[in-house]
C-alpha cells in the first residue's frame, strides 16, 4: 500500500473582501517589504509545489519524520495543509495539499466534534430571536432522563452563572468535556444532525456525550431554561429527544485487539466504533475554513453567526488557558500554555516562554482519545505576514488495546504534531508571496493587551 494519497489540490477565490464578520473592511495588503523583522528573514523555500509537497517535506526531514512515514499506515497518519495567498484587496485564496487523506478511513474524532456544537449552539439562540435571548443570557439545565445530570449554578463563572458563552469559553480553553455536553443537550441530536446536513456533511455523526452515557441514553437530552436579569424565565426548552437512532456512516469500525470495558475489565476483542461520533479531518478542517473565513463560501454552507459571534469564538480559538481570568485555568502545573495547542509548541514542557514571546497564534480545536491525537488549526504570525491551515492526525497506540489510557501521546504523538507545525511554519516563512497580508482583523480578536489598546487609540 502506498504511503500517501495524491495530494488534493485546488484554488477558491473569494469575491468579498476579507474582516467581514466584523463589519468593517480590511485594509488593502502592501507588497512584501523589503526589510522584515530578523527572524522572519530565511532562504527561500528548496522543496517544490507538486502534489506531493507533504511528502516531499516530510522526506526531506527524516530526522524529524522517518520513523512515522516508514510506518505511515500503523500510525494512520493523515495530514491537509492549506496554502493562502492574498491579492491587492486583501482577499485570500485557498491552494491545499494532502498526505494519507481518507475521509473512509475511521479515526476517533474525540473533541474536534466540539467545534461544530459551540458554532450551532450559538446559531440556534440567534435563530431562536428570543428577546433578552443572548449567549451570555443566565440558564439553569433540569433532568428527566436516565444518565442526565441537572445544573443550576457554574462555579467557574462570576456570580455562579452558568451560560452558553461560559461553556463555549471551557470548550475552547481547556476541551472541557462537561461544557461540551451541555451545548449538545442544548442542541438535542436531531438539530445537530439536521444542521450539519444542510451545510454539507452528512456523513458526519455526534451521536454520544462525553460522560459515560450509553447510545441510546445521548439521544435524550435535558431540559433547559433562561432567564432575564430580573430572574423571570424568558424561554424554556423542554426535554429533546431524537426519533431516528443515528449510526456511525463508515465501514470497518473495529479496532484494536481488545479493549478494557467500562467496568475495568479486559474485552479479547476488537472495539466496535458503529455507536461512536463521526468527524473527518476533511470535514473538521473545513468547518473551521468556514469559520476563520466565512466569505469564502456560500451563504448555505456558513454557520449562521453575527458578527459579534466571529469575534467572540476567534477570541477563545487563540486563547491560551492563562489568558482567561478563570481561577482554576491559571495553574500552570495544570494547564500550561500548550495544554491544547498542539502544533509548534506540543513538545515544549510548559511553553510560557516560547508561546508569548512571538505573535504566532494558533486558532484551534484538538483531539485526544484511544491512542488518537489530532489538531485542526488557523495558523497566523502577526508580524512575518505568515498563515495557513494545518489538520493531522495520528495514531499512537503500540499494544493496540484500546480504553487502558496507555498510549504514546508524549513520546511519538505530540513531538510529530509539534515538528509538523514547526516544518510547515518554516516552510510558510520561506515561501514567497506576492503581498504581505493584513491580519489585523483577526489579530484584534486575540487577547493581546498591549496591540489591543494600541489599536483602539
Amino acid at each position: 500500500m502506498k504511503l500517501f494519497l495524491p495530494a488534493m489540490c485546488f484554488a477558491l477565490a473569494l469575491s468579498l473582501g476579507s474582516c467581514t464578520p466584523s463589519g468593517r473592511p480590511m485594509p488593502a495588503p502592501v507588497p512584501v517589504p523589503q526589510k522584515m523583522q530578523p527572524r522572519c528573514a530565511t532562504a527561500q523555500a528548496e522543496v517544490a509545489e507538486t502534489p506531493e509537497l507533504l511528502a516531499r517535506l516530510l522526506s526531506a526531514h527524516p530526522e524529524k519524520f522517518k520513523k512515522i512515514i516508514d510506518a505511515a499506515e500503523t500510525y494512520e497518519v493523515q495530514i491537509l495543509y492549506t496554502q493562502i495567498n492574498r491579492d491587492e484587496n486583501n482577499r485570500p485564496a485557498f491552494k491545499q495539499y494532502s498526505y494519507r487523506l481518507n475521509s473512509h478511513s475511521y479515526f476517533n474524532p474525540a473533541s474536534l466534534v466540539k467545534l461544530p456544537v459551540l458554532c450551532l449552539a450559538l446559531q440556534k439562540i440567534r435563530e431562536l430571536r428570543v428577546s433578552g435571548l443572548g449567549r451570555n443570557t443566565q440558564l439553569t439545565i433540569g433532568k428527566q432522563h436516565a444518565c442526565q445530570t441537572s445544573l443550576a449554578q457554574d462555579q467557574s463563572a462570576p456570580g455562579g452563572r452558568a451560560t452558553i458563552a461560559r461553556f463555549i469559553e471551557k470548550v475552547l480553553l481547556v476541551s472541557d468535556n462537561d461544557a461540551y455536553n451541555r451545548l449538545y443537550e442544548f442542541l438535542g441530536q436531531q438539530y445537530i444532525h439536521d444542521h450539519l446536513k444542510s451545510l454539507g456533511y452528512p456523513d458526519v455523526r455526534i451521536i454520544r456525550r462525553f460522560c459515560g452515557c450509553d447510545y441510546d441514553e445521548s439521544r435524550y437530552t435535558n431540559p433547559f431554561s433562561f432567564y432575564n436579569d430580573r430572574g423571570a424565565i424568558i424561554y424554556s426548552q423542554p426535554q429533546l429527544v431524537n426519533p431516528k437512532p443515528l449510526t456511525n456512516p463508515l465501514p470497518h469500525l473495529l479496532r484494536g485487539k481488545g479493549y478494557i470495558d467500562s467496568h475495568g475489565k479486559y474485552v479479547a476483542r476488537p472495539f466496535d466504533y458503529s455507536y461512536s461520533n463521526n468527524l473527518s479531518l476533511a470535514d473538521a478542517n473545513g468547518m473551521l475554513m468556514r469559520i476563520m473565513f466565512p466569505e469564502a463560501f456560500p451563504q448555505q454552507q456558513r454557520f449562521n453567526l453575527s458578527p459579534d459571534d466571529y469575534q467572540f469564538v476567534y477570541r477563545y480559538l487563540s486563547m491560551l488557558p492563562g489568558e482567561s481570568g478563570i481561577d482554576t485555568y491559571a495553574r500552570q502545573d495544570r494547564y500550561p500554555d500548550n495544554y491544547k495547542k498542539y502544533f509548534i509548541f506540543g513538545d515544549a514542557v510548559g511553553a510560557r516562554t516560547d508561546m508569548r514571546s512571538v505573535p504566532v497564534r494558533s486558532f484551534n480545536v484538538v483531539g485526544k482519545t484511544d491512542g488518537y491525537l489530532a489538531d485542526v488549526a488557523y495558523i497566523a504570525d502577526f508580524e512575518c505576514g505568515v498563515e495557513f491551515f494545518l489538520s493531522a492526525v495520528i495514531y499512537v497506540n503500540s499494544d493496540k488495546v484500546l480504553k487502558d489510557g496507555r498510549y504514546e501521546y508524549g513520546s511519538i504523538g505530540m513531538p510529530f504534531l509539534a515538528e509538523l507545525g514547526r516544518t510547515l511554519y518554516e516552510y510558510e516563512l520561506a515561501r514567497k508571496k506576492k503581498f504581505f497580508p493584513d491580519l489585523s482583523c483577526v489579530r484584534t480578536a486575540t487577547h493581546e493587551p498591549e496591540y489591543r489598546s494600541r489599536n483602539s487609540e
